[in-house]
C-alpha cells in the first residue's frame, strides 16, 4: 500500500482525534442541560452500532481478505481473514472480561456523594482503555481509505457521545465541578489517539500486507464485538418504540450510500 507517510498519517490522525473529541460532547450535554432524551440516545447507539457492523462486514473484513490475498493464494486468504476477524472478537471480549464497561451508569441517579466519585473513577478508567482498540482502529482504517476512516470514526463518534455522558454524571454530581467533569471526560478520550499513536509506533517498522490483513481483520472482530455486545443492547434499554431497528437500517443505509456515494 503507497501512501504519503506525513499527509495521511497527519489526516488519519486529525480524524481519530475529532471522534475522540465526542466523548467530551457527551459531556457537555450533561453539565448544560438537565438530561439527556433517551429515545434520541437509543436511537443514536443504535445508529453508530449499524454503521459500524456494515463497515467491518462489507468493507473492512473485504480489505483484510484483499491484503492476504496479496500474499496467499484465495482459499487461504479467506481463512486467514475469518482467523483475524475472530481474534479481534476474543481480544475485545478479553479486555471486556478484564476491564467490564460501566454499561448501567448512562442516565443513572446517584446520592451518595463518595460512591457516586468511586462511580466516576470507575468509568473514566474502563472507558478509556476501551477507547486504545477504537484510535487503533481509526487510523489504520483512515489510512488505507480515508473515506472508510471517516465513516467508522463517525460511527465511533456518535458511541462516544454517550460514553462521555457516563463518566461526566457521576463526576459532576458528586463534585458540583464543570472543570472536573470536563477533564476526566477529556483525559478518557485522549486515549483515542493515545491508542493510535502507540499502535502505529509498534507496527510501523512492520507495514505491509500481511500487517494490515491481521490488523484490518482484527478491527472488523472487534467492531462487530463492540456493536453487538456494548451498542445494540444499551440502544435497546433506552428505547421506548422502533428506535433501535430504525437506527441499525439508518445507520447502514448512511453509511452505505457514503461508500456509494465516493467509491472510486
Amino acid at each position: 500500500m503507497d501512501f504519503n507517510i506525513s499527509a495521511d498519517l497527519f489526516l488519519a490522525f486529525g480524524i481519530c482525534l475529532a471522534a475522540a473529541l465526542a466523548t467530551v460532547l457527551g459531556c457537555l450535554f450533561v453539565i448544560f442541560s438537565h438530561e439527556p432524551n433517551p429515545r434520541t440516545l437509543a436511537f443514536g447507539l443504535a445508529f453508530a452500532g449499524g454503521a459500524m457492523v456494515y463497515v467491518s462486514m462489507i468493507e473492512i473484513f473485504a480489505k483484510s481478505q484483499a491484503s492476504f490475498g496479496e500474499i496467499y493464494d484465495p482459499k487461504k486468504a479467506y481463512i486467514y481473514t475469518t482467523f483475524a476477524f475472530f481474534a479481534g472478537v476474543a481480544a475485545l471480549a478479553l479486555l471486556d472480561n478484564l476491564i467490564p464497561r460501566p454499561h448501567d451508569m448512562i442516565l443513572a441517579e446517584n446520592n451518595e456523594a463518595a460512591r457516586v466519585k468511586r462511580v466516576g473513577l470507575i468509568a473514566t478508567l474502563a472507558i478509556t482503555a476501551h477507547n486504545l482498540p477504537e484510535g487503533l482502529a481509526t487510523l489504520f482504517a483512515t489510512l488505507d481509505n480515508p473515506v472508510i476512516g471517516a465513516s467508522l470514526a463517525a460511527a465511533i463518534a456518535i458511541h462516544n457521545i454517550p460514553e462521555g455522558i457516563s463518566i461526566a454524571i457521576p463526576v459532576y454530581y458528586s463534585t458540583g465541578s464543570r472543570k472536573k467533569a470536563i477533564i476526566a471526560t477529556g483525559l478518557s478520550a485522549l486515549a483515542e489517539p493515545a491508542g493510535a499513536i502507540i499502535g502505529y509506533v509498534l507496527l510501523a517498522p512492520f507495514l505491509g500486507p500481511l500487517v494490515f490483513a491481521i490488523v484490518f481483520g482484527m478491527i472488523a472482530g472487534a467492531m462487530v464485538f463492540l456493536s453487538l455486545d456494548e451498542l445494540l443492547p444499551t440502544a435497546k434499554r433506552y428505547a421506548k418504540g422502533h428506535e433501535t431497528v430504525y437506527g441499525i437500517i439508518g445507520g447502514m443505509g448512511v453509511l452505505a450510500a457514503s461508500l456509494i456515494l465516493f467509491k472510486v
